[in-house]
């Protein structure tokens, strides 16, 4: 299972900062069943012992710093004592998963129907190995801002986008960078986008762009919601016959009220 994952997505691929991979638990032991979701809280924790899965596949880490006292002092520490003491293994794909070629970013642009898709960035990891920063592609047909922005919204299931000024020509081209993707504003710019999507962005960094470019912030768990569809495709496909179930824990610890 885990070697299927780190196939797909190596570890190479994630950012220096970052903690992918196994997180707790034997790297030998049998999986009776999967269970995937975005982070894993107590809640999840829960939702995998009932439901059988002594395996969680998420994408944000559970482990991103050293733990210095395994204590009930927070919720990592509480998920690690109750992972070791049910035999739950924790396995997180998280930049490797968003550099990794039809990884976050290219389900992402799935979903919203992009053809010609292709890394906004590349990245130089090693020899054979493809992987890049963020996708850029194409609608179908162009649609004025307002059109875009509300389909952005269908698509993924909000109520609201945070967006600058309405673009006054038709969105065709579409940039994309699922999570915290402000980095690669200038760079969607630069490839001719005209329009932006990402999950977060600083405040400051909405000045400036005005007609440049439509940007479109859905919201960082929003942004990846889809992230468990790549790590089911792939299990299915690489060990068949293995149990996978989606998490029904909303995770989001952001509320819109």
């Amino acid at each position: 299972m885990l070697n299927a994952l780190e196939k797909f997505a190596p570890l190479p691929l994630q950012e220096s900062w970052d903690n992918a991979g196994l997180q707790v638990g034997l790297t030998e032991a049998d999986v009776s069943g999967v269970l995937l979701c975005l982070d894993v809280t107590e809640a999840v924790m829960d939702e995998a012992l009932a439901e059988g899965c002594n395996l969680i596949v998420s994408h944000h880490p559970l482990l991103f710093h050293g733990i210095k006292q395994l204590t009930d002092g927070n919720m990592v520490n509480r998920c690690v004592i109750k992972a070791v003491k049910h035999d739950i293994a924790v396995v997180s794909m998280h930049t490797n998963m968003d550099n990794a070629r039809n990884g976050v970013n290219w389900k992402i642009a799935e979903h919203m129907g992009l053809r010609n898709v292709r890394f906004m960035a590349c990245k130089a990891v090693a020899e054979n190995v493809e992987a890049g920063s963020g996708v850029v592609g194409e609608l179908a047909s162009a649609m004025a801002a307002a059109d875009f922005i509300s389909m952005v919204k269908e698509r993924f299931g909000v109520k609201c986008a945070m967006c600058n000024e309405l673009l006054e020509r038709p969105v065709r081209k579409v940039a994309i960078c699922g999570g915290a993707g402000d980095f690669l504003l200038d760079t969607a710019v630069e490839e001719g986008a005209d329009a932006f999507v990402t999950g977060e962005m600083h405040y400051h960094q909405y000045f400036g762009y005005g007609q440049r470019i439509q940007i479109c912030v859905t919201g960082h768990y929003e942004s990846e919601q889809f992230t468990t569809e790549v790590f089911r495709d792939i299990i299915k496909s690489e060990c068949p016959g293995v149990e996978v179930k989606t998490a029904h824990t909303n995770t989001n610890p952001i509320l819109y009220i």
